[in-house]
């Protein structure tokens, strides 16, 4: 019996897994949704944040260079990080996995875990919000939506999103230390 329970365990957590992303995906069938979370996606591929860290330069002059330094930091260790993961996972994509999801964008890889736009969102937000605080207001739901993008455009599954979430804290977390 405790056996069972724990290959019926990792079974329900994949049905839910993908239970959830049906959902967030079908929200990509309105055209207006589809086209919202294909620009979040798009920018959140890197255009925003190297936006920001240039924005952060020229507001804040030399002020800024300690910030930029941890962003981009955390922004390598979590390339480096999300591609050895996802060359030792490959997991394929949702949308590869089932014909019910359909991707609206291309995807940047083959595999889904983790998601690297959102760890790279979130660790990019918490240390340009460490620093300046009243950051929050724009990064935390410019990252939200990038996470949601993610789920909504077929390229990830939730969990994909919630390992590059809490990868994107820890990695925010390192690069504040030093």
């Amino acid at each position: 019996m405790h056996r069972t329970h724990q290959t019926l365990l990792p079974r329900r957590l994949a049905e839910l897994d993908l239970a959830w992303c049906l959902r967030f995906n079908q929200a990509s069938h309105r055209r207006g949704i589809e086209r919202l979370f294909a620009v979040v996606s798009r920018l959140g591929d890197g255009v925003f944040w190297y936006a920001l860290m240039l924005a952060l330069l020229f507001v804040q002059g030399s002020a800024a260079l300690p910030v930029v330094a941890r962003m981009l930091a955390a922004g390598a260790l979590a390339l480096v990080l999300y591609k050895w993961l996802k060359s030792r996972t490959t997991r394929l994509r949702p949308c590869a996995r089932n014909e019910r999801i359909r991707a609206t964008v291309a995807p940047l890889d083959e595999y889904s875990f983790p998601s690297g736009h959102t760890l790279h969102a979130v660790s990019f937000s918490i240390v340009a919000v460490y620093y300046y605080p009243a950051l929050i207001w724009l990064l935390g739901p410019f990252t939200l939506l990038v996470a949601l993008s993610r789920m909504v455009l077929g390229l990830h599954y939730p969990s994909d999103v919630l390992a590059g979430a809490l990868l994107g804290a820890a990695l925010a977390t390192l690069a504040l230390r030093f």
